[in-house]
């Protein structure tokens, strides 16, 4: 890998890593302010948005193989979230303030503070141990919690609304089937999706946990 490939590499994760930095923050503050869980999408909501689409990268460092994910996994991750975002949260207000929306940015931020942190010092290869260590062992916790009582029950939530605006009716009117149809049978098989990515989760676990309890040993 190339001087500027590291040096892109490590910009672009730094960035993610304080902009989710600043999300969680904002998150926080609005929690500790009103005392109420309720501020996340207006305290954090648009910065969120914004980091999660820039996020694409990631599919496309897969795909021109200058890091060694591929692109089906980051792809998955990054449609997921951001159908989340951008089709449901950001276009139904009434859903905004429900308390699935923090605790999805939550967990999120929480997640991504560490991944991104642990990509950035990794490109020099001066990650700390028990950094390399909590970013294959934190997932196991919050991406459960960002799915359960965050993402899938917020679109469970946001299922009335969908069908009282017909939710992009004019772009779904050329199809047998609704948006509000389509979320129905995307929440069932959502999970599976999920459970596919997290597997593969423990499938690097194990891999890079265990390579750095050799490096240890030696």
């Amino acid at each position: 890998m190339s001087q500027l490939t590291k040096l892109y590499l490590l910009t672009y994760n730094s960035l993610q890593a304080l902009g989710w930095a600043i999300s969680l923050f904002r998150i926080l503050n609005s929690f500790i302010a009103t005392n109420s869980v309720n501020g996340a999408y207006a305290s954090a909501g648009d910065l969120i948005c914004l980091l999660q689409t820039c996020a694409f990268l990631e599919v496309v460092h897969g795909a021109i193989g200058i890091v060694p994910s591929g692109a089906l996994f980051p792809l998955m991750q990054w449609s997921g979230r951001t159908h989340f975002l951008l089709a449901i949260v950001r276009q139904i207000h009434e859903v905004q303030e429900l308390p699935a929306v923090f605790i999805t940015f939550f967990a999120w931020s929480l997640s991504e503070i560490i991944r991104y942190s642990h990509y950035a010092l990794n490109v020099f290869g001066i990650g700390p141990s028990w950094l390399t260590h909590l970013r294959y062992t934190a997932f196991i916790v919050l991406y459960p919690m960002g799915l359960a009582p965050g993402e899938m029950w917020l679109m469970y939530q946001a299922l009335p609304f969908i069908k009282e605006k017909n939710l992009y009716g004019n772009f779904f009117a050329s199809f047998p089937f609704s948006y509000y149809n389509f979320l129905e049978v995307f929440l069932l098989i959502y999970p599976f999706l999920w459970l596919k990515l997290y597997l593969h989760l423990f499938k690097q676990r194990r891999s890079k946990l265990g390579k750095h309890h050799e490096k240890k040993k030696r």
